[in-house]
């Protein structure tokens, strides 16, 4: 399986042709590397789909080229130009990373989470209207649910050029998952934004997304658009999506919450 062209047209000259790129990338935790020469991109207006069991290197791959993980060989290139910033330059540049932490300031009120971050309170109603009955909840007080729609809203309301987003739909409901997962469908669509997304409900993610890429023991196995990777779902969840026992550069946790 090869990748190929997704629905969008090609680039005009002089344009952005992909807002985020890996280019043969290896990352991991001291000197042990998790993911070994990455290569992928994100175009303008696209979702990809990154897939693999756990241990795989997914969220690996997500801080290396958020500027959380330093990287140990390879280059990122943020809208077409190489970088070594870190996250908090790339998020000036556009670049918006939802964790599956779940980035909300819990002793603040879903209002005040909004005003924080800069973010309209009714572009926010408008993506995820129910929060407008718990605008003035405190973050902690808000259903898992709840508290990843804001984490999104506070992301995608900033219109973001790209978006890494870890395991939105962990733990939650599936008519949430599906919220979350149309509201990064119309940011694509309506706002170009590029999205690199990590997700656990991989038939529900290829249905969103525009390409996939599957990661095994930290490389890249297989691409190609997602209608091709629903075709041979059966054959992608046995041969490289189901879990297992990992080497132990596969372990190796991640600063943030110890995933791979």
């Amino acid at each position: 399986m090869t990748s190929s062209p997704n629905s969008h047209d090609a680039p005009e000259a002089g344009k952005v042709t992909t807002v985020l790129q890996a280019r043969d990338v290896t990352a991991g935790y001291g000197s042990e590397p998790v993911i070994h020469n990455v290569s992928l991109e994100v175009r303008p207006g696209e979702i990809v789909a990154l897939l693999g069991a756990n241990g795989a290197g997914k969220t690996t791959t997500l801080l290396a080229l958020s500027g959380e993980l330093p990287t140990m060989a390879g280059e990122i290139r943020l809208h077409d130009e190489p970088t070594s910033a870190p996250l908090f330059r790339r998020a000036r540049e556009g670049l918006a990373f939802v964790t599956e932490e779940r980035s909300v300031f819990m002793g603040l009120t879903t209002r005040q989470n909004l005003k924080i971050a800069d973010v309209p309170m009714d572009r926010a109603m408008a993506l995820f209207p129910e929060l407008e009955k718990r605008i003035d909840v405190k973050g902690g007080e808000l259903s898992g649910g709840e508290q990843q729609m804001l984490s999104v809203a506070r992301a995608l309301c900033r219109e973001p050029k790209v978006l890494l987003a870890d395991e939105l739909s962990l733990g939650l409901a599936p008519l949430i998952v599906k919220r979350l997962l149309e509201a990064v469908r119309s940011a694509a669509d309506n706002q170009g934004t590029g999205v690199l997304l990590v997700e656990q409900h991989v038939q529900q993610a290829l249905r969103f997304a525009d390409r996939a890429f599957v990661l095994q023991r930290g490389r890249i196995v297989l691409e190609g658009t997602s209608a091709d990777m629903l075709d041979r779902i059966d054959e992608i969840e046995a041969n490289y999506l189901a879990s297992g026992v990992q080497d132990e550069s596969d372990q190796a946790p991640n600063s943030r919450t110890g995933r791979t």
